[in-house]
Protein backbone atom coordinates (compact mmCIF):
# COMPACT_ATOMS: atom_id res chain seq x y z
CA UNK A 1 0.00 0.00 0.00
CA UNK A 2 1.44 3.46 -1.00
CA UNK A 3 1.61 5.55 1.86
CA UNK A 4 1.01 9.14 1.37
CA UNK A 5 1.57 12.56 3.88
CA UNK A 6 -0.47 15.28 3.64
CA UNK A 7 0.98 18.58 4.71
CA UNK A 8 -1.74 21.21 5.58
CA UNK A 9 -4.27 17.97 6.30
CA UNK A 10 -6.32 20.95 8.28
CA UNK A 11 -7.07 22.97 5.36
CA UNK A 12 -10.04 23.29 3.42
CA UNK A 13 -8.48 21.18 0.89
CA UNK A 14 -6.92 18.63 3.25
CA UNK A 15 -10.32 17.93 4.80
CA UNK A 16 -11.41 16.26 1.18
CA UNK A 17 -8.23 15.26 -0.19
CA UNK A 18 -7.49 12.88 3.04
CA UNK A 19 -10.53 10.96 3.03
CA UNK A 20 -10.80 10.73 -0.67
CA UNK A 21 -7.03 9.48 -1.17
CA UNK A 22 -8.23 6.51 1.68
CA UNK A 23 -10.86 5.64 -0.39
CA UNK A 24 -8.27 5.42 -2.81
CA UNK A 25 -6.20 2.70 -1.31
CA UNK A 26 -3.59 5.31 0.14
CA UNK A 27 -2.39 4.89 4.01
CA UNK A 28 -2.52 8.68 4.87
CA UNK A 29 -0.45 10.99 6.80
CA UNK A 30 -2.16 13.80 7.86
CA UNK A 31 0.08 17.06 9.18
CA UNK A 32 -0.67 20.53 10.39
CA UNK A 33 1.60 22.72 11.79
CA UNK A 34 1.66 21.50 15.15
CA UNK A 35 2.54 18.05 14.09
CA UNK A 36 4.87 19.63 11.22
CA UNK A 37 6.21 22.86 11.13
CA UNK A 38 7.31 23.50 7.87
CA UNK A 39 9.17 26.05 8.19
CA UNK A 40 11.53 24.55 10.46
CA UNK A 41 13.69 22.03 8.42
CA UNK A 42 14.39 20.47 11.36
CA UNK A 43 10.85 19.56 11.83
CA UNK A 44 10.48 18.35 8.61
CA UNK A 45 13.48 15.96 8.21
CA UNK A 46 12.27 14.44 11.69
CA UNK A 47 8.95 13.55 10.55
CA UNK A 48 9.77 12.33 7.03
CA UNK A 49 12.15 10.13 8.75
CA UNK A 50 9.74 8.44 11.05
CA UNK A 51 6.84 7.96 8.85
CA UNK A 52 8.82 7.34 5.28
CA UNK A 53 6.21 8.26 2.93
CA UNK A 54 6.17 7.31 -0.76
CA UNK A 55 4.48 10.78 -2.04
CA UNK A 56 3.94 13.75 0.23
CA UNK A 57 1.23 16.33 -1.00
CA UNK A 58 2.00 19.77 0.35
CA UNK A 59 -1.04 21.27 0.62
CA UNK A 60 0.00 23.56 4.16
CA UNK A 61 0.05 27.55 2.58
CA UNK A 62 -0.51 31.19 3.44
CA UNK A 63 -3.21 31.81 1.29
CA UNK A 64 -4.69 35.02 1.94
CA UNK A 65 -4.05 37.11 -1.06
CA UNK A 66 -4.41 40.45 0.32
CA UNK A 67 -2.81 40.15 3.42
CA UNK A 68 0.20 38.92 1.28
CA UNK A 69 0.46 42.44 0.16
CA UNK A 70 1.55 44.10 3.57
CA UNK A 71 2.94 40.59 5.28
CA UNK A 72 4.84 39.37 2.80
CA UNK A 73 7.18 38.05 4.98
CA UNK A 74 4.95 35.62 6.38
CA UNK A 75 3.44 34.47 3.36
CA UNK A 76 7.34 34.08 1.95
CA UNK A 77 8.37 31.92 5.37
CA UNK A 78 5.53 29.90 4.67
CA UNK A 79 5.29 29.53 0.87
CA UNK A 80 8.49 29.96 -0.10
CA UNK A 81 10.55 28.65 2.51
CA UNK A 82 8.37 25.91 3.83
CA UNK A 83 7.89 24.44 0.67
CA UNK A 84 11.97 24.46 -0.24
CA UNK A 85 12.30 22.57 3.01
CA UNK A 86 9.77 20.14 2.16
CA UNK A 87 11.58 19.77 -1.45
CA UNK A 88 15.08 19.22 -0.25
CA UNK A 89 14.02 16.31 2.41
CA UNK A 90 11.53 14.77 -0.12
CA UNK A 91 14.54 15.75 -2.92
CA UNK A 92 17.29 14.19 -0.53
CA UNK A 93 14.95 10.87 0.43
CA UNK A 94 13.44 10.17 -3.06
CA UNK A 95 9.82 11.31 -2.25
CA UNK A 96 7.39 12.27 -4.81
CA UNK A 97 5.91 15.70 -4.25
CA UNK A 98 3.30 16.98 -5.09
CA UNK A 99 2.86 20.68 -4.72
CA UNK A 100 -0.33 22.74 -4.41
CA UNK A 101 0.13 25.77 -6.85
CA UNK A 102 -1.87 28.56 -8.41
CA UNK A 103 -3.83 30.21 -11.39
CA UNK A 104 -2.46 33.66 -9.74
CA UNK A 105 1.23 33.02 -11.04
CA UNK A 106 0.23 34.09 -14.47
CA UNK A 107 -0.24 37.77 -15.02
CA UNK A 108 -4.37 37.77 -16.92
CA UNK A 109 -2.95 39.16 -19.75
CA UNK A 110 -3.92 36.51 -22.44
CA UNK A 111 -7.23 35.70 -23.90
CA UNK A 112 -6.89 32.08 -24.24
CA UNK A 113 -6.32 29.29 -21.48
CA UNK A 114 -2.63 29.02 -19.79
CA UNK A 115 -1.38 26.22 -20.86
CA UNK A 116 1.08 24.76 -18.03
CA UNK A 117 4.36 25.47 -19.72
CA UNK A 118 3.24 29.09 -20.97
CA UNK A 119 5.30 32.17 -19.60
CA UNK A 120 4.97 33.19 -15.86
CA UNK A 121 4.63 36.45 -14.32
CA UNK A 122 2.68 37.44 -10.86
CA UNK A 123 1.46 40.04 -10.32
CA UNK A 124 1.02 39.70 -6.77
CA UNK A 125 2.65 38.88 -3.58
CA UNK A 126 0.81 35.66 -3.08
CA UNK A 127 1.42 34.70 -6.60
CA UNK A 128 4.63 35.61 -6.24
CA UNK A 129 5.44 33.11 -3.45
CA UNK A 130 3.39 30.09 -4.94
CA UNK A 131 5.87 30.68 -8.57
CA UNK A 132 8.50 30.65 -6.38
CA UNK A 133 7.55 27.83 -4.22
CA UNK A 134 6.77 26.02 -7.76
CA UNK A 135 10.66 26.80 -8.65
CA UNK A 136 11.84 25.29 -5.42
CA UNK A 137 9.97 21.96 -6.02
CA UNK A 138 11.34 21.98 -9.88
CA UNK A 139 15.08 22.46 -8.79
CA UNK A 140 15.19 20.21 -5.39
CA UNK A 141 12.70 17.17 -7.11
CA UNK A 142 13.37 14.44 -9.85
CA UNK A 143 9.77 13.05 -9.03
CA UNK A 144 7.50 16.18 -8.71
CA UNK A 145 3.58 17.16 -9.48
CA UNK A 146 3.13 20.92 -10.00
CA UNK A 147 -0.93 20.74 -9.37
CA UNK A 148 -1.96 24.50 -10.18
CA UNK A 149 -5.54 25.08 -9.04
CA UNK A 150 -8.08 28.44 -9.04
CA UNK A 151 -11.07 29.54 -7.43
CA UNK A 152 -11.13 27.04 -4.59
CA UNK A 153 -14.17 26.58 -2.66
CA UNK A 154 -14.67 23.65 -0.57
CA UNK A 155 -17.30 22.54 2.52
CA UNK A 156 -14.76 22.66 5.62
CA UNK A 157 -13.58 26.24 4.90
CA UNK A 158 -14.60 30.20 4.12
CA UNK A 159 -15.29 30.86 0.26
CA UNK A 160 -16.64 32.58 -2.13
CA UNK A 161 -20.01 30.28 -2.40
CA UNK A 162 -20.69 30.19 0.82
CA UNK A 163 -19.82 34.08 1.08
CA UNK A 164 -22.28 34.83 -1.51
CA UNK A 165 -25.27 32.91 -0.01
CA UNK A 166 -24.27 34.39 3.33
CA UNK A 167 -24.38 38.05 2.04
CA UNK A 168 -27.68 36.97 -0.41
CA UNK A 169 -29.44 35.82 2.57
CA UNK A 170 -28.65 38.97 4.83
CA UNK A 171 -28.84 41.83 2.33
CA UNK A 172 -31.31 40.43 -0.73
CA UNK A 173 -28.99 41.97 -3.04
CA UNK A 174 -25.02 42.62 -4.05
CA UNK A 175 -22.75 43.42 -6.57
CA UNK A 176 -19.88 41.24 -7.53
CA UNK A 177 -17.21 41.53 -10.19
CA UNK A 178 -17.40 41.11 -14.15
CA UNK A 179 -14.23 41.71 -15.59
CA UNK A 180 -12.28 38.83 -13.73
CA UNK A 181 -12.32 35.49 -15.18
CA UNK A 182 -11.52 32.23 -14.09
CA UNK A 183 -11.83 28.40 -13.54
CA UNK A 184 -14.22 27.89 -10.36
CA UNK A 185 -12.55 24.75 -8.45
CA UNK A 186 -14.28 22.66 -6.24
CA UNK A 187 -11.99 20.93 -3.64
CA UNK A 188 -12.93 17.60 -4.45
CA UNK A 189 -12.37 17.92 -8.04
CA UNK A 190 -8.89 19.23 -7.32
CA UNK A 191 -8.94 15.93 -4.90
CA UNK A 192 -9.61 13.22 -7.66
CA UNK A 193 -7.29 15.41 -10.17
CA UNK A 194 -4.49 14.52 -7.37
CA UNK A 195 -5.59 10.94 -7.44
CA UNK A 196 -5.14 11.19 -11.07
CA UNK A 197 -1.32 12.00 -11.27
CA UNK A 198 -0.72 9.35 -8.78
CA UNK A 199 -2.30 6.51 -10.44
CA UNK A 200 0.80 7.13 -13.29
CA UNK A 201 0.45 10.75 -14.81
CA UNK A 202 4.20 11.69 -16.14
CA UNK A 203 5.78 13.85 -13.61
CA UNK A 204 6.10 17.64 -14.60
CA UNK A 205 3.20 20.31 -14.25
CA UNK A 206 -0.46 20.06 -14.39
CA UNK A 207 -3.64 22.86 -14.16
CA UNK A 208 -6.25 20.88 -11.74
CA UNK A 209 -9.55 23.49 -12.34
CA UNK A 210 -12.93 22.83 -13.21
CA UNK A 211 -13.45 22.89 -17.40
CA UNK A 212 -15.33 25.97 -18.79
CA UNK A 213 -14.82 29.04 -17.13
CA UNK A 214 -17.01 32.37 -15.77
CA UNK A 215 -16.47 35.68 -14.05
CA UNK A 216 -17.19 35.76 -10.41
CA UNK A 217 -20.55 37.59 -11.19
CA UNK A 218 -21.26 34.79 -13.55
CA UNK A 219 -20.03 32.07 -10.96
CA UNK A 220 -22.50 34.05 -8.15
CA UNK A 221 -25.47 33.86 -10.91
CA UNK A 222 -24.43 30.29 -11.14
CA UNK A 223 -24.87 29.45 -7.06
CA UNK A 224 -27.99 31.66 -6.61
CA UNK A 225 -29.54 29.97 -9.91
CA UNK A 226 -28.74 26.04 -8.00
CA UNK A 227 -29.83 27.25 -4.82
CA UNK A 228 -32.81 28.58 -5.88
CA UNK A 229 -32.50 31.97 -4.62
CA UNK A 230 -34.04 35.55 -6.28
CA UNK A 231 -31.22 37.53 -5.29
CA UNK A 232 -30.80 41.50 -6.72
CA UNK A 233 -27.34 40.32 -8.19
CA UNK A 234 -25.72 43.48 -10.46
CA UNK A 235 -22.16 43.44 -12.22
CA UNK A 236 -19.52 45.61 -11.44
CA UNK A 237 -15.82 46.25 -12.15
CA UNK A 238 -12.55 45.36 -10.80
CA UNK A 239 -12.04 49.59 -10.33
CA UNK A 240 -15.45 49.60 -8.52
CA UNK A 241 -14.34 47.13 -5.71
CA UNK A 242 -10.94 48.19 -4.95
CA UNK A 243 -8.63 45.14 -3.27
CA UNK A 244 -5.22 45.53 -1.82
CA UNK A 245 -3.41 42.62 -3.89
CA UNK A 246 -3.89 42.63 -7.81
CA UNK A 247 -5.92 40.48 -9.53
CA UNK A 248 -5.24 38.52 -12.61
CA UNK A 249 -8.25 39.55 -15.38
CA UNK A 250 -7.79 36.16 -17.38
CA UNK A 251 -6.64 33.50 -15.58
CA UNK A 252 -8.34 30.79 -17.28
CA UNK A 253 -6.27 27.83 -17.03
CA UNK A 254 -6.52 24.59 -19.74
CA UNK A 255 -7.05 21.37 -17.68
CA UNK A 256 -6.26 18.94 -20.04
CA UNK A 257 -9.82 17.59 -19.02
CA UNK A 258 -8.52 16.58 -16.23
CA UNK A 259 -12.17 17.60 -14.32
CA UNK A 260 -15.27 18.25 -15.03
CA UNK A 261 -17.46 21.29 -15.88
CA UNK A 262 -17.35 23.81 -13.32
CA UNK A 263 -21.37 23.80 -13.51
CA UNK A 264 -21.77 19.99 -13.23
CA UNK A 265 -19.12 20.33 -9.81
CA UNK A 266 -20.97 23.39 -8.00
CA UNK A 267 -24.42 21.30 -8.54
CA UNK A 268 -22.60 18.31 -6.58
CA UNK A 269 -21.23 20.81 -4.09
CA UNK A 270 -24.67 22.04 -3.37
CA UNK A 271 -26.55 18.88 -3.44
CA UNK A 272 -23.84 17.81 -0.33
CA UNK A 273 -24.58 21.10 1.07
CA UNK A 274 -28.33 20.58 1.38
CA UNK A 275 -27.96 16.91 2.63
CA UNK A 276 -25.82 18.20 5.36
CA UNK A 277 -28.11 21.54 6.82
CA UNK A 278 -31.40 18.79 6.62
CA UNK A 279 -29.06 16.30 8.99
CA UNK A 280 -28.45 19.56 11.38
CA UNK A 281 -31.83 20.36 11.27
Amino acid sequence: MMKVLVTGANGMLGQDLCPILEDNGYEVVETDVESMDITDIDSVKSVLEQENPDVVIHCAAYTNVDKAEEDLKTAELINVTGTENVAEVCGKSGITLVYISTDYVFDGTKNEPYKPDDRVNPINNYGMTKYEGEEAVRSLCDKYYVARTSWLYGHHGKNFVETMLTIAKKNGGLKVVDDQVGCPTWTVELANGIVKLLKGAEYGTYQICGSGYTSWYGFAEEIFKQAGLDVDLKPCTTSEFPRPAKRPAYSVMDNSGICRDWRVALKDYMGLRIEDEEEEM
